[in-house]
């Protein structure tokens, strides 16, 4: 259950206008409240009455006759989806609008550059929603000059943290997983913000699909189950299928910028282990055709399975358990070493050693082509033989 004990606190908009209702007349405490209350706060009576009596907000002005009927006239303002309020709400109705037109950028039928207009506005969906957040715990997210004073724009604005800040605050509510995502996203968005890029929808679509997850899986868990997506957003339908060779045939074929391809291996190398293989990082799906016992069965187009189930299990050992090895960059392999008391193990040994064992023969089984052009990844069963070398020659490399 989400929690309300944070941000039931009026806003100035409103103590204005409980002012002029009580100027007016006309109303009780609790006529006055039914206004206010809404699912995402709920106002206790008390805070009428301290108005009505000025034992609080005693120097706020109230709202003229005009702002007031116009109040009145247009409520309840609210989102007929969800019920928000479409004032006092804003940020949530935003952050969720952001987030849909984003995954409907990318799904959308006759668009090239689809990962790039996708990436800028689901960084403004997650900013909007942190700021719902900032502001409901009560969490001041504008920028302060050194004396204290709120930092403007040059057109008098109040200057809010940007997505980069929100996720750096130590109260930020976001999984690690998820913000190593926000981070690979943002930290791209500045690579192609100032260059031009071919297309990167293949090489970062995993990546997209879990920010859109995690999104969700956020927006739930901080407001409630009834603001997530997937009403709006469901399963989209294709008209082709990839085999194993077309899906290399593809891979092969595309051009990825080396800029992009290089800030891509930079950034994923300083992950561990545990956030590359995390879903929330990025997220993959092995899609099955599934023959079910019952014809209405048969007739779903993906069938969701527990990973801890028995057919799970099954599931990952035969299609994923190739896909998701362990990988490591040659640097790391040599780093590995060194850390393991090897220290003249360096790059040049490495090269050496995987060449006099013709490491990149695919039968050997000791890595694969990295997903990226020119690059190699190794496995496990790598490091088990360089480490072997290692101890073998162990006064070498000592």
């Amino acid at each position: 259950m989400v929690s309300r004990k944070r941000g039931n606190t009026l806003e100035r908009w409103e103590i204005a206008l409980i002012k002029a209702m009580l100027s007016r007349g006309g109303y009780n405490d609790q006529d006055i409240l039914a206004y206010f209350t809404r699912p995402t706060r709920s106002i206790n009576h008390a805070r009428i009455a301290e108005i009505r009596t000025g034992a609080r907000y005693k120097s706020a002005k109230p709202a003229s006759e005009v702002e007031l009927d116009t109040f009145l006239a247009n409520w309840p303002e609210v989102d007929p989806e969800t019920g928000l309020n479409l004032r006092g709400d804003e940020l949530l109705i935003k952050a969720r609008e952001a987030m849909i037109a984003a995954v409907h950028i990318f799904n959308g039928a006759g668009l090239t550059f689809r990962a790039e207009l996708f990436i800028v506005t689901c960084i403004i969906a997650w900013t909007y929603l942190l700021h719902a957040w900032f502001r409901r715990e009560g969490i001041d997210y504008r920028y302060k000059k050194g004396d204290g004073t709120v930092q403007k724009t040059k057109h008098g604005a109040d200057c809010y943290w940007e997505l980069g800040k929100c996720l750096r605050h130590e109260r930020c509510p976001i999984p690690n997983g998820a913000v190593k995502n926000l981070e690979f996203l943002l930290d791209l968005r500045h690579e192609i913000e100032h260059r031009s890029t071919n297309r990167i929808d293949d090489a970062i679509s995993a990546k997209l699909q879990a920010c859109c997850l995690n999104f969700n899986n956020a927006i739930k868990s901080l407001f409630g189950q009834q603001y997530g997506l997937e009403r709006r957003l469901p399963i989209a339908l294709q008209f082709v299928t990839f085999g194993t060779d077309q899906r290399a045939a593809l891979k092969k074929g595309s051009t990825l910028p080396s800029h992009v391809e290089t800030f891509i291996d930079a950034f994923e190398e300083g992950l561990s282990e545990a956030d590359y293989g995390d879903p929330a990082y990025r997220y993959r799906v092995a899609y099955v055709p599934v023959v079910g016992n019952r014809a209405s069965s048969a007739d779903e187009a993906v069938e969701f399975v527990k990973g801890d189930s028995e057919e799970g299990r099954e599931i990952n050992r035969v299609l994923l358990k190739e896909v998701d090895k362990s990988r490591y960059t040659a640097k790391q392999v040599w780093e590995m070493m060194q850390a393991e008391g090897y220290p003249k193990f360096n790059q040049q040994a490495h090269t050496a050693l995987w060449k006099s064992l013709d490491g990149k023969n695919p039968a050997n089984g000791f890595g694969r082509p990295g997903d990226y052009k020119n690059t190699w990844v190794w496995y496990d069963k790598w490091i088990e033989r360089v480490r072997a070398h290692c101890q073998e020659q162990g006064d070498r490399y000592k």
